[in-house]
């Protein structure tokens, strides 16, 4: 059954939020929501007219549907803007149009697409929105401003210059379920974490465009009070804050930093991992050491954002690297991590597979490769062990050099 669970936060006169909090989310596409999550709608009231800024996830559309009523009866909202296609702000659209019958639902030439593709209707009032729309509610006016493949081919944000509040779609979003609705009414740690890791396992791999969004808005001199976002927290504290990190992150800037990442059978390769990171230990490297029984990739993504280094190990089994390994590098992958340098180490039975394949898979991310890596067969010896320890010093060296 669903749950009702929040009331609606008006954020400025006449703004809503009215959207739906997702406690038990745990997984979103391989990404370990450990927190929940929200999807965010927004309902703006003008003199003339009002506008609903996405929907959220299907199973949440009774959420949504009180939310509204109690601010107002549905049918009284004359336009639904899409900003995003993807399903955890588009699931509740087939209902919500019934409902509300608009006038028009406003979205990007590829939103009108994807939105055909997702949902096969030909009889809805989809009106195709650009840089050059300005929609007037009486009062309040709304400007479009597209950020494809930020994350989707379709995406876009919309503005509000009367409440100077931008309507952020995912960019600058968490996954954090909370009843709090800003960011100045959470534990700011937790908070900045889970936007690191939002980055890391969202939008990483566009990175660049990233940029140029960022350099947009920068260029439009928009007076931003709120950061309107489609998950998570409100932003209106810190709002250059976030947008310093999301250019930090961006840039793939590193620190110094090294993550060590491995996967082990009989424990050969933690052994070899913890002579590594003794090697790296010193003044001005931080090192953070991760066993994949026992850590998310996810988790270990968010940590290698900025993280100049990444050190991969494994066992063999049947002439490749372990599952979890294998695992991890696909994740890795697919996110591009830029700007890295990287090493491999391997423990092995019959033949050394493993510290090739890692090293191929980060040649094939353009990591600086510093070193051909240490195998041991079998339990490292003491000697193998030093050489694990040499490659650390070897790996601290690149780092600061």
């Amino acid at each position: 059954m669903e749950i009702i669970n929040l009331k609606p936060t008006e954020i400025k006169k006449d703004f809503w939020w009215v959207g739906a909090i997702d406690w038990d989310l745990r997984d979103f596409h391989g990404y370990e929501t450990e927190k929940g999550s929200t999807y965010n709608a927004y309902l703006v009231k003008g003199n003339n007219k009002v506008a609903l800024f996405d929907t959220v996830k299907a199973e949440h559309t009774d959420t949504l549907i009180s939310n509204i009523k109690q601010i107002i009866e549905p049918d009284r909202i004359d336009y639904i803007i899409s900003n995003h296609s993807e399903m955890d702000h588009t699931g509740a659209l087939p209902e919500i149009l019934k409902i509300v019958k608009p006038e028009k639902l406003l979205c990007s030439r590829k939103g009108a697409e994807t939105l055909q593709l997702h949902f096969h209707r030909d009889d809805w009032p989809l009106e195709i929105v650009d840089k050059e729309t300005v929609l007037d509610l009486g009062g309040k006016t709304v400007q479009f401003v597209a950020s494809p493949m930020l994350h989707w081919p379709e995406s876009m944000v919309s503005y509000i210059p009367e409440d100077a509040v931008l309507i952020s779609n995912d960019i600058f979003g968490q996954h954090y379920a909370s009843s709090e609705r800003f960011d100045d009414e959470v534990d700011q740690g937790e908070l900045h974490r889970q936007a690191a890791k939002y980055y890391a396992n969202i939008f990483l791999p566009v990175s660049s465009g990233m940029g140029k969004f960022l350099d947009k808005l920068e260029n439009q001199k928009l007076k931003l009070d709120f950061l309107a976002v489609d998950h998570g927290l409100i932003w209106r504290k810190d709002i250059d804050g976030i947008i310093e990190k999301y250019r930090f992150w961006s840039s793939q800037k590193t620190v110094p930093k090294a993550v060590i990442v491995y996967d082990t059978m009989w424990g050969s390769t933690a052994k070899m991992a913890r002579a590594i990171a003794d090697g790296l230990i010193g003044n001005g490297v931080s090192i953070m050491v991760f066993d994949l029984h026992h850590n998310h990739r996810s988790d270990i993504i968010t940590e290698a954002l900025d993280a100049r280094a990444i050190i991969l190990g494994s066992s063999v089994l049947n002439k490749n690297i372990l599952p979890k390994m294998a695992d991890f590098v696909t994740y890795m992958k697919g996110l591009s991590p830029a700007n890295k340098i990287g090493a491999a180490f391997a423990s092995y039975g019959w033949n050394d597979v493993a510290t090739k394949q890692l090293n191929e898979i980060m040649e094939g991310l353009k990591f600086e490769i510093v070193d051909s890596g240490v195998a041991a067969k079998y339990v490292p010896s003491e000697d193998d062990l030093n050489k694990c320890r040499e490659l650390g010093k070897n790996i601290r060296k690149a780092i600061l050099a």
